[in-house]
């Protein structure tokens, strides 16, 4: 235990900020075992407060990481309930997060999304380091099972179709030399859980992010989605989800599958059932065929 255990997450939205806040606990001087976080977030929102910022500034969006920052800080901390902040009202300020705008402000100052990330971290003294998939200025576009093409991470979500295939525009975008340097050095890397197509999968089209996890010596688990995401991945099995994440790698990347093996609540489940999701069903035996444990 005199080494940390290097951890590498991917991923965006609600789902890696929980992940993160687990991981939290251990990563503090005092426990045991240790551990070293770096989260790798995607940059393609373009809804709610970070989509205005995102159209009015030109910066890349800042929500996703504002969670990752807040979940790795301490909870108590003065500073993180500042960075959760929304404005309830006032025009033009209703709905925006004071996390989102101080690192649009420090972006604008700095000129550098990255940079402005790494100086928010140090503010607000977080437990890892927080890089965003790429620093270029990227839209998500989806390939739907009939035929049409969306555009926007927003509209895709919304989409009654079947997604077929997930790609970047543009298609190239470079990754940060920091983000490879922790995949070639981490002990483990998960993925998700969260939106499949709209949190997960953006982060393996960036330029070399897929090879370079493909080629750490790092034991790679997909954390497996608990329900059926409506708009994106409805009668998905967890194979389905681990074959979609492998198909847009153009490997085989996913080792492990971590799945929920208790029974849902009810409340839950009629929850979900409201918006035609149901819990996601592993299959067990097409996870062993495809090499996952």
């Amino acid at each position: 235990y005199d080494e940390p255990l290097r951890i590498v997450a991917i991923g965006g939205g609600n789902g890696l900020s929980t992940v993160l806040q687990g991981l939290k606990e251990h990563a503090r001087p005092s426990a045991r075992p240790r551990v070293d976080i770096t989260a790798v977030v995607t940059v393609t929102d373009d809804g709610g407060s970070s989509g205005r910022l995102r159209r009015d500034f030109s910066v890349l969006p800042p929500g996703d990481i504002r969670n990752c920052m807040v979940a790795l800080s301490e909870d108590e901390a003065l500073l993180s309930q500042l960075f959760r902040y929304r404005f309830a009202r006032g025009r033009g300020l209703k709905g925006h997060s004071f996390g989102n705008l101080f690192l649009t402000a420090l972006t604008n100052i700095t000129g550098d999304f990255a940079q402005a990330v790494k100086l928010s971290s140090e503010v607000l003294a977080i437990a890892g380091r927080i890089y965003p998939a790429t620093a270029a200025n990227i839209v998500l576009e989806a390939e739907l099972a009939d035929g049409s093409v969306v555009s926007g991470e927003t509209r895709i979500s919304r989409t009654k179709s079947r997604i077929r295939r997930i790609s970047l525009k543009p298609r190239s975008c470079a990754p940060l030399s920091e983000t490879l340097a922790a995949i070639e050095a981490a002990d483990l890397i998960t993925l998700g859980p969260g939106s499949l197509f709209t949190s997960v999968i953006p982060n393996l089209l960036v330029d070399g992010i897929s090879q370079a996890i493909a080629a750490s010596r790092a034991v790679k688990a997909h954390i497996v989605n608990l329900m059926w995401q409506p708009g994106e991945t409805i009668n998905f099995s967890a194979s389905d989800h681990i074959a979609a994440i492998n198909e847009h790698a153009g490997c085989e990347l996913v080792e492990y599958a971590v799945v929920n093996n208790r029974p849902v609540s009810e409340a839950m489940l009629k929850r979900y059932a409201k918006q035609k999701a149901a819990p996601v069903h592993v299959d067990t035996g097409r996870l062993e065929r495809m090499g996952v444990k």
